[in-house]
């Protein structure tokens, strides 16, 4: 696995060497709530906006409407230099991953693909014109489990296969979105296994836990040398790509 950049041929991303507006969908969980922080001590950063179930009544992944309202709500303070989405779960409805083919059941990966790639991908459509002409980065939280070609241990059915499709979805909108701005990025991060209620359950099985404010300062600054490229990016916090 390759860095996405070496100090040699590192590119900064000029998104962030100027005042730039910035928007968080997520930011009430443990990664959003980080970026929201670290976004707000850049002093490059002139404003950070958040959407989330708790910050915006009736926000709902699973609700194209809400999706649609959420965005019309927030292009009055836009555009937006730089746009995340860290939205995501791992149990729904009180359903966690499969560990056999015996335990797939076809309402948990519906609800899967729902929330983790479909959702997402409306949040995109109706997000991505409030983008700034120009450089720009849009970065949604994928998982190194949505890998194909990573997939050395088989089990977690619905949510492999929900974050492969995303990562599909973000590319193909990619390569649509980049025909009017090629300056734009499109980003699917791998956070890294981080300290929060969605790991919760997992946790004593790994070996290195990252807070929160470790993961996402990584995974800033990735983004702040990502050069532009035809279609997505999918790296690591640490920089690394990682193979689709």
């Amino acid at each position: 696995m390759l860095d996405v950049f070496t100090q040699a041929s590192y590119v900064s991303n000029p998104v962030f060497e100027q005042p730039y507006n910035a928007l968080v969908i997520g930011a009430s969980g443990a990664i959003g709530g980080a970026f929201m922080r670290a976004l707000e001590m850049d002093p490059y950063c002139k404003h950070v906006a958040c959407v989330s179930r708790v910050h915006t009544p009736g926000f709902d992944l699973t609700d194209a409407a809400s999706i649609q309202a959420a965005a019309a709500g927030h292009a009055a303070a836009g555009p937006y230099q730089v746009i995340i989405d860290a939205t995501g779960a791992l149990t729904i409805h009180g359903v966690g991953p499969e560990k056999s083919l015996a335990s797939v059941q076809s309402l948990a990966l519906l609800d899967n693909f729902h929330v983790n790639a479909v959702g997402p991908l409306l949040v995109l459509r109706h997000f991505a014109p409030l983008l700034a002409p120009g450089a720009s980065v849009y970065a949604k939280l994928s998982a190194r489990v949505g890998s194909i070609s990573d997939n050395k241990k088989g089990g977690w059915y619905g949510y492999r296969a929900a974050k492969a499709a995303l990562n599909m979805l973000l590319q193909t909108a990619a390569i649509e979105l980049q025909r009017k701005n090629p300056q734009l990025r499109v980003v699917a991060l791998q956070p890294g296994t981080v300290r929060s209620d969605l790991s919760k359950a997992f946790a004593n099985s790994v070996s290195h836990l990252l807070e929160p404010e470790e993961s996402v300062a990584g995974m800033l600054t990735t983004l702040k040398g990502l050069p532009p490229k035809q279609g997505a990016h999918y790296v690591d916090y640490q920089g690394q790509a990682i193979e689709w």
